[in-house]
């Protein structure tokens, strides 16, 4: 595998302010929704197994530990004061490296919005990327010091229930504004470029997402964004790390996942639902993917809060 990034001697040292007020909002250890959405925080007081999952558009930050994520043969280490701007969907395999009950994991994601970002683009009026700049799906850079006080007061607008339906969504185009501007500004301007491939890819991961159930046909797909069927498999693959058709399935296995743990559906209704017309084809494809057949994952999965 290779090392992308290194996780620094002060991996856990952590942004202080931030890390109250996410502990604040995670009392224990879990994934805790917010009022907004889009904002979730999340607590681990030790380290965690691996786990297969989709990163969709959005920036997670880690405020105290370390997290690993493995896109493909890269091992990327995330550490705290550290943003990762996904602008595609990308599945990876992720955990958290440094945690402890003294000094728990603490972190954040904050869902974007792309039709939001696409509108701040236009009216920053900012250039187009540079044409020799690549398209990384995945971008993990220092956080801006304005971003993290921007984070800081989403999180304290939650206390400030009169005032958050009105504040929050002004705080939450202020991070978009500043991202643009900064170190992941040029991951996200590529997404709204016009006829970018990556724009293009993200309108295919879109429809995928939005009609599970549907046969995916290559050439379909290459024809909604008027490339081949060769030139859109390169580039998917080259944004994504995988295949269509792996993407495909890896998008049904995780959302089955969800409606079985979520909806409390057993296997076989899951499946259906994602449009899997085997339960064993399911059951086997489940297993290589989480480690295990599908009712004894969900079980330890609960077990584990």
């Amino acid at each position: 595998m290779t090392r992308l990034e290194s996780p620094l001697d002060h991996a856990e040292s952590g942004l202080p302010g931030l890390s109250a007020l996410i502990a604040r909002h995670a009392p224990n250890a879990g994934d805790f929704a917010t009022r907004l959405p889009a904002l979730s925080v999340h607590r681990r007081t030790s380290p965690t197994d691996p786990m297969p999952c989709i990163y969709g558009l959005g920036l997670g930050v880690v405020a105290q530990g370390s997290k690993q994520v493995m896109q493909q043969e890269a091992v990327l280490h995330y550490r705290a004061g550290q943003g990762m701007l996904t602008s595609i969907d990308q599945p990876v395999v992720s955990h958290v490296s440094v945690a402890s009950v003294a000094k728990p994991f603490l972190g954040l994601m904050l869902a974007l919005d792309p039709s939001q970002v696409m509108r701040t683009v236009s009216d920053l009026q900012l250039p187009p990327p540079p044409k020799d700049s690549t398209h990384q799906a995945l971008v993990i850079a220092e956080l801006d010091a304005e971003v993290v006080r921007a984070l800081e007061r989403l999180l304290k607008l939650l206390d400030e229930p009169a005032l958050f339906d009105h504040l929050a969504p002004l705080v939450v185009q202020e991070i978009i504004v500043r991202l643009l501007v900064g170190r992941h500004g040029v991951a996200l301007r590529h997404l709204v470029a016009a006829g970018s491939p990556m724009q293009q890819i993200a309108k295919v991961v879109a429809w995928l997402k939005q009609n599970l159930a549907q046969p995916m046909r290559i050439d379909d797909l290459a024809e909604r964004v008027h490339m081949s069927p060769s030139t859109f498999r390169q580039h998917f693959r080259t944004l994504t790390g995988v295949s269509p058709l792996q993407f495909h399935k890896q998008l049904r296995l995780q959302e089955a996942r969800q409606l079985m743990l979520n909806q409390h559906l057993d296997a076989g209704q899951a499946a259906g639902r994602v449009g899997y017309e085997s339960a064993s084809q399911f059951s086997r494809e489940y297993s290589r993917a989480f480690g295990a057949p599908p009712q004894r994952d969900v079980r330890r999965m609960r077990q584990q809060g």
